[in-house]
């Protein structure tokens, strides 16, 4: 029974970089072995075991057999006649294919160590192509290892998987699963731009994928292209280490554009409702959690009226407020106001970047939200007992008092728009 150290765990130490989580594949052992040495079994489709003491998953060593479509199409095998290699060479890229036994010696048969030096993914055999899941997977790691490229028979091998229709094999929440963790990794945009190199994009979201090609004014987006500004989007939103709420919304916010017809570009006029649908849309099929649909819908809808703020009157902000239910979730409203702030400022291009231009929008519209919530309702509701039907109004108006003395707004002239 010997036991080696796989996967990520290799990876990040010669990446120089803090290992988190530590994987075994144990071979020459049984499972009726590792049950005599107390480890706990946890596998479901293969023998998987925990460490007694530290918790850390144990592999036996394994083969598997492709038998139907889609990334649960497989039988694995597992005895202790299983080698290392026969193990290694069914994961999915070189660079985690190695494995360190218990002295320090590394299995390296399939050069991944070459491969993280070179900063490239690379496919370990053409066994990689019965597993969808892979091309999310390096899409992912992209976002992770953004300084890494995939090769070019990858990428290859990877466009034919999506032509062949594996990708459409992929169930909601795997997807989901892994663009998700994707968002939360240090560079976004590398995960999307491996998803379209490879076409796996246009067939798991193509109303992101649509984006690309469709021109913004020059002059309030120096990119132009509305894929290249989302992507700049959604990386800004990373460096400021958002929430994935706020992540998501922040990509899914400008979808709106991908469907304006061509004869009125560069203009956009109505697209904030146009991809409030289309974010509804997007999330139904991937299943996306309640949290995150919500806040990426209102954001969809409102990011142009957030823009707006420091023109929008009193009465106007208050609707704002109201219709984004802001006075009973002031901290998803909040969320809003930074995926905003992130559209305002992944903008750069021709020797132009939005990225360091202040944001007083937020501020602005914080102000105003404190100053309606420090409306009594409750007050205003006694004084109308005779007329309850008059509350909501009467609530509304001490709000937008409340919200004009807040802001210094001399006159309420016109204030009904």
């Amino acid at each position: 029974m010997r036991i080696y150290v796989v996967g990520g765990a290799v990876r990040d130490e010669l990446l120089g970089l803090p290992v988190q989580d530590h994987d075994h594949v144990v071979v020459g052992a049984t499972p009726e072995d590792m049950l005599a040495q107390g480890y706990r079994p946890v596998g479901k489709d293969f023998p998987v075991f925990l460490h007694p003491k530290t918790q850390e998953e144990y592999a036996l060593a394994r083969t598997e057999r492709k038998t139907a479509p889609g990334y649960k199409g497989f039988v694995f095998h597992t005895s202790s006649e299983v080698t290392l290699e026969q193990d290694l060479v069914r994961r999915d890229l070189t660079i985690n294919a190695i494995a360190r036994a218990e002295d320090g010696t590394l299995t390296d048969p399939f050069n991944g160590r070459r491969d993280i030096e070179q900063r490239i993914f690379r496919h370990v055999s053409a066994a990689f192509a019965e597993d969808p899941v892979r091309i999310l997977r390096v899409a992912r790691f992209a976002a992770r290892y953004p300084d890494f490229r995939v090769a070019p028979e990858t990428n290859a091998l990877m466009r034919n998987m999506v032509e062949q229709g594996e990708v459409d094999a992929l169930v909601p929440e795997r997807v989901w699963q892994e663009v998700s963790r994707g968002l939360m990794e240090q560079k976004p945009s590398r995960m999307l731009q491996v998803l379209r190199d490879c076409g796996a994009l246009a067939r798991i979201v193509p109303e992101l994928d649509a984006l690309w090609g469709v021109p913004q004014p020059e002059a309030h987006h120096p990119e132009i292209d509305t894929g290249i500004h989302m992507q700049l989007v959604v990386d800004y939103a990373a460096a400021r280490g958002h929430e994935l709420p706020v992540r998501f919304a922040s990509l899914m916010h400008d979808l709106g554009k991908g469907v304006t017809p061509p004869e009125k570009w560069p203009a956009h006029h109505g697209h904030e409702g146009d991809g409030a649908k289309l974010v509804e849309q997007v999330c139904k099929r991937l299943k996306v959690p309640s949290e995150c649909r919500d806040l990426a819908v209102m954001t969809a809808r409102e990011h142009g009226n957030v823009g707006r703020a420091l023109q929008l009157r009193p009465n106007t902000i208050v609707k704002l407020l109201e219709r984004c239910d802001a006075f009973r979730k002031p901290a998803r409203f909040t969320q809003m106001l930074l995926a905003t702030e992130c559209d305002s400022c992944g903008r750069e291009g021709n020797g132009v970047s939005f990225r360091d231009k202040p944001f007083p929008q937020l501020a602005h519209l914080e102000k105003s939200l404190a100053a309606a919530r420090g409306v009594n309702a409750g007050e205003i509701a006694q004084r109308c007992t005779e007329h309850p039907q008059r509350i909501p109004e009467m609530v509304h108006r001490a709000r937008v008092g409340a919200v004009r003395a807040a802001l210094g707004v001399a006159t309420a002239e016109d204030d009904d728009d």
